[in-house]
């Protein structure tokens, strides 16, 4: 992983400037009680919470600048400037070097479908693109259409089930003259693993290849910098990152120019505008941007100053210093869900556990319960309203490689930086009481 102390620093520690109450307080949905239960939200992976930024920043575009792009007419108008500044922040966000090098689209999926149709302009049968055992499938089923479409070799990138690492060594082998496309994750949505993109994107690019990769779960998590980590395309969701259902794609404007994208005849031919196809979301567009504004009030109040750099503006270091002071924040919450955890007789976690080994995890906790199943586990979890999740959460490739897919999958616990350890002794001591029962009887009680 990149420890370069703008993305991350292991020494960095913001624990006497983060608040995690005054973070709370920016959640209305945090408030919410049913029959008198706090709603516990470990569910994050699949979706956060939204901050109230993000709602303002909708009701406001509804309110005052709802109307399609391009028209003479005020609201028009005001809408445009809310899409101009919702790409300039993401920008930001990415450390890209233009606005014009952010595509917004329905989500993650969708855009890496339509642009994997673009991209197999460019190649023909015999080609060879990499996929990876550890990826969302939305990061190998347009690659393996793609190939079917066009006749291309699909060559596997595969993880160690018992280190819960790719062996890049393995890549070597995987590569040739002939790859064309390396498609991987910067975190695991299942197991949690951060991988190292930067050395992922130096071999693929010595190979001639290009490198897509899906940064869904590593954006709630800590700063990215497309810069440094030298990828062709990164594509995220800000629902993941406190935002709405919105997906954004980033490509380095040589790469795009070159594309030809799917599109109507009459639609702008400029960059970003040829790979949005259709009308956005212009409400989504505007969250996102609340959500990006939510993430700068945290760096400005509990982030820490960081130098300025040559290839970051203000607002990215100040973005960044947000992302440092969540992930400091999350390391020490991550450990804390792992020892509880572990303490729990029949429980096996599937990912980086030693607390060495923890700068390399987001903190997406997954594991099994002997004697019972993932959906039995997160229907009593839900119960005493706490909320997980079970299954492959589309992981498929992931709980294949473990062994799991006939007995369910595994159950999955996300933190988020607005999650307490008060909210995590409430899941240990829950998981424990349903356990109870099956020691018991292990034990002839």
């Amino acid at each position: 992983m990149d420890t370069t102390p703008y993305i991350w620093d292991p020494q960095y520690d913001s624990t006497m400037l983060f608040d995690v109450q005054r973070v709370r307080s920016e959640f209305p949905s945090l408030s919410v009680r049913d029959n008198d239960k706090p709603r516990v939200y470990f569910d994050n992976p699949g979706g956060t919470q939204v901050a109230q930024r993000v709602i303002d920043r909708t009701v406001q575009y509804y309110s005052t600048s709802n109307s399609n792009h391009g028209g003479s007419f005020s609201t028009s108008i005001a809408s445009d400037v809310v899409l101009s500044e919702a790409h300039a922040a993401v920008a930001a966000f990415l450390n890209a070097s233009s606005a014009d090098e952010v595509v917004f689209g329905q989500n993650m999926t969708s855009l890496t479908f339509a642009i994997s149709r673009s991209l197999g302009r460019t190649m023909k049968a015999g080609d060879e693109i990499v996929v990876s055992r550890m990826d969302h499938d939305a990061n190998i089923s347009p690659w393996l259409l793609l190939a079917d479409d066009l006749d291309l070799t699909v060559r596997w990138l595969d993880f160690d089930p018992e280190t819960f690492r790719y062996d890049l060594h393995g890549l070597d082998n995987v590569l040739s003259d002939r790859t064309r496309l390396v498609a991987v994750n910067h975190a695991s949505n299942a197991i949690g693993t951060i991988n190292d993109v930067r050395q992922v994107a130096e071999k693929a690019h010595a190979a001639g290849a290009l490198v897509y990769v899906d940064s869904v779960q590593f954006a709630p998590h800590a700063a990215i910098d497309v810069q440094a980590l030298n990828c062709d395309f990164l594509v995220c969701s800000a629902y993941k990152f406190f935002g709405p259902h919105q997906g954004m794609l980033w490509g380095k404007r040589s790469v795009l120019e070159q594309l030809e994208p799917y599109k109507v005849r009459s639609a702008d031919d400029n960059l970003p505008f040829r790979f949005e196809t259709g009308t956005l979301s212009h409400e989504g567009l505007a969250g996102t941007l609340g959500a990006i504004e939510y993430l700068e009030w945290l760096g400005a109040e509990m982030g820490e100053p960081i130098p300025a750099l040559v290839e970051t503006s203000d607002r990215t270091r100040v973005l960044h210093s947000a992302m440092n002071a969540i992930c400091s924040y999350e390391q020490k919450l991550c450990a804390d869900l792992i020892d509880g955890l572990q303490d729990i007789e029949g429980l096996r976690i599937f990912g980086l556990t030693h607390p060495a080994d923890l700068v390399d995890r987001v903190p997406t906790v997954s594991f099994t319960l002997a004697g019972f199943s993932p959906a039995a586990v997160t229907q009593f979890l839900a119960a005493q309203n706490i909320f997980a999740w079970e299954g492959d959460y589309y992981a498929v490739e992931v709980v294949r490689r473990l062994g799991l897919a006939e007995s369910g999958g595994m159950v999955r616990v996300g933190l988020a930086h607005y999650n307490t350890p008060a909210e995590i002794d409430s899941l240990i001591t829950t998981l424990k009481a349903l356990n109870v029962g099956r020691v018991l009887a292990s034990t002839g009680y």
